[in-house]
């Protein structure tokens, strides 16, 4: 067995109010007459977190469109864009969401690698490291903060730029920032952190490092979701650890069913990571039968809708195309059902498990 040599952040600042540290974090890493580029979720234009951004000479905000979760078309054009106005950038800030986290990633990356971000799509392709690159998540869940990797949706494919070069040298994780997300969209991203512990934890990748960050995060999770009252600032507290430490378990191991079926719901539709990763886990009790129920507990609890028959009435040529897009999820399908996977999830299983959704 060959053991990977895990690449981690290389800074993390936890604490409430630990935004207002941002300037003091990221003085040592500014270059003179060169701007620092923040990139930040477009919900927060024209509101209170993007006048506390801490500009500084020639820097610059772009309000990043994250409607959709990112393209590389996108990736391309921001990159192509601030090579055209300012040469080179000091730093990459994303602030927001595990779209404008990822968005911020594959920015840096593409700021010192030539050619398109579409082309560095899969495992370790990505062969020069990027410009000092932080994040700052204002939702947690999706573990964008501490991943190897950057989803991208590409012309092809879906597929993330997995490398050693993908994580941030900083991430500062500031609960109070979460306080304000929407009811559903919290509870969405959340449960996208509660599926990498299920899928982590019933894994064949497992292994100690990652079931010991899977069952606290797993923990928290439940705690937030099943057993408080009412949403506090603890709710915020745990979630934003949760986050973290779910996205340390996958780190070492690897997701499974509903992400890689999302995948190709994401790419066809357009479907947000976290409601996509709901949509599907919804309908996965022949895998997850504890966690599918446990799933429909905190559903009930937390009054939220899952969307329900969202491919009634795509054509055959369309389920092919997500049938493609999840089936290219080799390691995800390995970890769920083991290495004899193809046997177990043929193309027609997967076109009724679809057909479902």
């Amino acid at each position: 067995m060959k053991f990977r040599n895990f690449k981690m952040v290389d800074f993390v600042v936890y604490g409430r109010g630990s935004f207002d540290q941002l300037d003091e974090i990221l003085a040592p890493h500014r270059k003179a007459g060169i701007p620092m580029i923040f990139l930040v979720d477009h919900f927060f234009e024209k509101k209170a977190l993007a006048s506390r951004v801490p500009l500084r000479g020639k820097d610059k905000i772009i309000f990043a469109d994250v409607a959709f979760e990112p393209k590389t078309v996108y990736v391309d054009k921001i990159a192509a864009e601030l090579k055209n106005e300012f040469g080179q950038v000091c730093g990459i800030i994303g602030i927001g969401g595990g779209s404008a986290m990822d968005l911020a990633k594959a920015v840096s990356l593409m700021m010192t690698n030539p050619g398109s971000s579409a082309d560095y799509q899969g495992w370790d392709l990505v062969k020069h490291a990027g410009v000092y690159k932080a994040g700052i998540p204002t939702l947690s869940g999706t573990g964008a903060e501490v991943s190897r990797t950057t989803v991208l949706t590409g012309p092809a494919k879906k597929l993330g730029m997995n490398s050693d070069f993908t994580p941030f040298n900083q991430i500062l994780l500031d609960p109070e920032l979460t306080a304000n997300a929407p009811v559903n969209q919290r509870f969405y991203t959340g449960m996208d952190c509660y599926i990498h512990c299920i899928e982590s934890l019933r894994g064949t990748y497992l292994n100690e490092f990652s079931k010991s960050y899977g069952e606290k995060a797993l923990q928290l999770c439940q705690k937030v979701f099943l057993q408080k009252r009412e949403w506090d600032d603890e709710s915020d507290d745990a979630l934003m650890m949760a986050s973290y430490a779910g996205g340390m378990s996958i780190a070492y191991s690897q997701v499974g069913v509903a992400h890689a079926v999302s995948y190709g719901l994401s790419y066809l539709l357009g479907t947000k990571h976290g409601v996509g990763n709901c949509i599907v886990f919804d309908k996965l009790e022949e895998y997850y039968p504890d966690g599918v129920h446990e799933f429909k507990k905190m559903v009930e609890k937390n009054k939220v809708d899952i969307p329900q028959h969202i491919t009634k009435g795509l054509s055959d040529e369309q389920f092919d195309t997500m049938i493609n897009v999840s089936l290219g999820m080799k390691p995800l399908w390995e970890n769920a059902l083991g290495k004899d996977w193809e046997k177990r999830m043929t193309r027609e299983k997967l076109r009724k498990l679809f057909e479902r959704l």
